[in-house]
């Protein structure tokens, strides 16, 4: 699965860890991810995210 980047902090969100501070569980795409999730750093909201280069 990609991981996303977040534009404004560098937060990197890993769908092999998930967000469970937020409740989003270990191996959650970030495309299931709710639409208001917000980054757990800067709390940047999900379009801000872009995908990572490989």
């Amino acid at each position: 699965m990609r991981k996303y980047v977040c534009s404004v902090c560098g937060y990197v969100y890993d769908p092999e860890f998930g967000d469970e501070d937020s409740g989003i569980p270990p191996g959650t795409p970030f495309e299931d991810i709710p639409e208001d999730w917000v980054c757990p750093v800067c709390g940047a909201i999900k379009d801000d995210f872009e995908p990572m280069e490989e």
